[in-house]
């Protein structure tokens, strides 16, 4: 992807929000959590849906939670709406954890969200280094 062809990243940082957006130089993006309060998935939500309606081909995300000290109820049930999404198999998507209790929610996020209609190609890491390797792959081997 040129940078000409970059899609916009329609976000905007709000204060009080809990993460920030920023646009992967492969045309994917990258999350950065610093909490999961409900505002934050509020707001994360909307955006997050905003930019599904538009996806149409593969891309490459990476989300940072390494700051998230646990996942919650509400984050798990709006992430497996969003994950829930048929636009979603189109993403390859990292999430890096830095604690088990963040890394069991996502897990349970990834298995309520594998199906035949949706669902990212999610893989968590411990390791940003290993995060970014993994998705730097060919997008044609979404595995």
């Amino acid at each position: 992807m040129t940078p000409s062809q970059v899609k916009p990243l329609n976000w905007t940082p709000t204060p009080g929000i809990g993460y920030s957006v920023a646009r992967r130089a492969d045309g994917g993006m990258q999350l950065t959590f610093t909490d999961v309060a409900h505002k934050t998935l509020m707001h994360w939500r909307d955006f997050a849906l905003e930019h599904l309606e538009e996806s149409n081909q593969l891309t490459r995300n990476l989300y940072d939670l390494r700051q998230v000290e646990v996942i919650t109820k509400e984050a798990i049930q709006f992430a497996v709406e969003a994950n829930s999404d048929p636009s979603t198999r189109n993403i390859r998507l990292a999430v890096v954890v830095a604690s088990e209790k963040v890394r069991d929610g996502i897990l349970e996020i990834a298995a309520l969200t594998t199906s035949p209609g949706g669902g990212s190609n999610l893989k968590l890491f411990a390791n940003m280094d290993e995060a970014e390797a993994w998705l730097s792959r060919p997008l044609d081997t979404m595995t």
